[in-house]
C-alpha cells in the first residue's frame, strides 16, 4: 500500500484498505505487535493530521506516509516491551527522537513492529512474506516484514552488526543505514551504543530519501551525480563467506553493472578480517553487559539464554579489552575512508546477506556481510538485486564514505534503476 500523494479526501478509503490488507497478511506474517481497535487509533490521528494542515500546498514532507516503528523505540501511547518478557514499566522511556520527527513531518504511525530480543539473536513470530517458513532476518523483522508485504510505506529499524540491510535483503526492500551518529538514537532502547544505528526501511530508495532528510541532522539536498561512480568489490576471506549461490548471483549483478557502464575494481583491504568480527563482538558484549546492568539484576531470570550469555560474556572482558578494541574499530573505519580516497572509490559493493533467507523461524540468519560496515560506521544502501531459484530475494550493498549519505542515495538511486530493468 502507498501514500505517498495521499490528500486529506484520501484518508479514509486508504485506511479502510490499509485495514482489509491487516486482515488478510498480518496474521500470516506476524510483523505487528498486537493493538486493540489500531485502526479507530490511526483514523484519529489521521483526522488530526487533516485539520492541522487544511492547505493542500503547505503539506509537511511526510503527509500522510505510513510507518512501522521497531519495538525498541519509545513512542506515545505505545507500551516498549523490546521483544523480551521483562514488563513494559521497567523498560518505558522518553518518546524517540525520530518518532517525533516524522510525526512532526506529517507521518502516521501504523503501529510497533516486532523485533528480535532487545535487537539480538533471539527471534520473534514474524515471518518472511515471500515464504512463510523462513525468517524475515533480524532483528529488525517485523519493519522489513511490513514493508515487503505493503502494510507500510516506510518503517524505522536499527543496525549494530546486520540488523537493516540483512532484513532488506531476506524480504526484498531498501534497506538504508546512515552514518554512525547521523540519526539520533535518543528514545532507543541500546544494544551497543558505539554500533547503534537508525536506519530506514522502504519500497524504493525515492521514499527512504524523503524519510532520510527527515530524520538526518543537517541533511543536504544533492543534485543528480554526472558520470558513472567507481565501485570497489571486496574480495578475499570477506567475500569467502558468502554462500556460493550468493557469489554467482553477485558476480552477475556485477556484470549487469559494468554491461551499465559502471567502473569496478577489486580490493582486499581486510586481510585481517576474523580480527574485525572479534573486535566488533568484543564491543558489543561489553556494551550490551553495561546497557542492561540494572535489568539484568533484577530480571535475569526473564532473560533469553542467548541473551543472557552475551551479557555474562560481557562481564568478563576488561576496561583495557574494550578501550584496544574501540581504538582498533577507529583506525579501521579511518584506513577504509583512505583506501576510497587513494583509489577513488565512490561506493563499495558487495553481497548484502551471506545469501538468501534461511529456511526456518529459530534463527535470523549471519549478520557477517554487513559487519564491517556497521563497526566502521559508514553509510549503507541494501537493495534487491534478484531472486533465486525458490523464488526468495537476494540483494547487494552499496557503500560510501562517512557523512556521505546524500551522494550514497543518488548514486543508490541510479543503481536501484540498472537492477530493476534486469529483473
Amino acid at each position: 500500500m502507498r501514500i505517498d500523494s495521499v490528500t486529506p479526501s484520501r484518508f479514509k478509503s486508504r485506511l479502510t484498505e490499509l485495514e482489509e490488507q491487516f486482515a488478510k497478511l498480518e496474521p500470516q506474517i506476524h510483523a505487528f505487535l498486537p493493538e486493540k481497535d489500531r485502526f479507530q487509533r490511526l483514523a484519529n490521528d489521521a483526522a488530526k493530521l487533516e485539520a492541522g494542515f487544511p492547505i493542500l500546498s503547505s503539506l509537511p514532507t511526510l503527509f500522510g506516509i505510513l510507518v512501522g516503528v521497531k519495538d525498541i523505540f519509545h513512542v506515545d501511547g505505545f507500551p516498549t516491551h523490546a521483544g523480551s518478557r521483562l514488563p513494559a514499566r521497567a523498560l518505558k522511556g522518553k518518546q524517540a527522537e525520530s518518532v517525533t520527527r516524522l510525526t512532526n513531518a506529517g507521518a502516521l504511525i501504523a503501529g510497533k513492529t516486532v523485533t528480535t530480543e532487545f535487537a539480538y539473536f533471539t527471534p520473534g513470530p514474524t515471518r518472511n512474506p515471500h515464504n512463510f517458513e523462513h525468517t524475515p532476518g533480524g532483528s529488525s523483522s517485523g519493519s522489513a516484514a511490513a514493508v515487503a508485504a505493503g502494510l507500510v510505506d516506510l518503517a524505522l529499524g536499527t543496525q549494530t552488526i546486520g540488523s537493516i540491510i540483512r532484513p532488506a535483503s531476506y524480504c526484498g526492500v531498501i534497506g538504508f543505514k546512515p552514518s554512525y551518529g547521523r540519526v539520533s538514537a535518543e528514545g532507543v532502547i541500546p544494544l551497543a551504543h558505539s554500533l547503534d544505528h537508525v536506519g530506514l526501511f522502504a519500497n524504493d530508495v525515492n521514499t527512504i530519501k524523503r524519510g532520510a532528510s527527515v530524520l538526518c541532522n543537517n541533511w543536504r539536498a544533492t543534485n543528480a551525480p554526472k558520470g558513472k561512480p567507481y565501485l570497489a568489490v571486496l574480495t578475499g576471506d570477506y567475500l569467502a563467506h558468502a554462500s556460493e549461490e550468493m557469489r554467482v548471483h553477485f558476480e552477475r549483478v556485477l556484470q549487469r553493472l559494468k554491461q551499465a557502464g559502471y567502473w569496478i575494481k577489486q580490493l582486499d583491504p581486510m586481510p585481517d578480517f576474523s580480527e574485525v568480527v572479534e573486535r566488533h563482538n568484543t564491543i558489543l558484549a561489553v556494551q550490551v553487559a553495561d546497557a542492561h546492568a540494572a535489568w539484568f539484576e533484577d530480571y535475569r531470570h526473564l532473560y533469553s539464554e542467548k541473551m543472557a550469555a552475551l551479557v555474562e560474556k560481557g562481564l568478563s572482558i576488561s576496561a583495557e579489552e574494550l578501550k584496544l578494541a574501540l581504538a582498533e574499530a577507529r583506525n579501521f573505519s579511518l584506513s577504509i575512508s583512505t583506501l576510497m580516497d587513494i583509489h577513488g572509490i565512490d561506493l563499495w559493493i558487495s553481497p548484502a546477506a551471506t545469501g538468501p533467507a534461511p529456511k526456518g523461524l529459530a534463527s535470523t540468519g549471519d549478520p557477517v556481510m554487513n559487519l564491517p560496515w556497521t563497526q566502521a560506521g559508514l553509510p549503507t544502501l541494501g537493495l534487491p538485486s534478484g531472486k533465486n531459484a525458490e523464488g526468495l530475494p537476494l540483494g547487494i550493498q552499496l557503500t560510501a564514505d562517512f557523512k556521505r549519505d546524500e551522494d550514497l542515495l543518488e548514486l543508490g538511486a541510479a543503481i536501484e534503476g540498472v537492477l530493476r530493468e534486469a529483473t
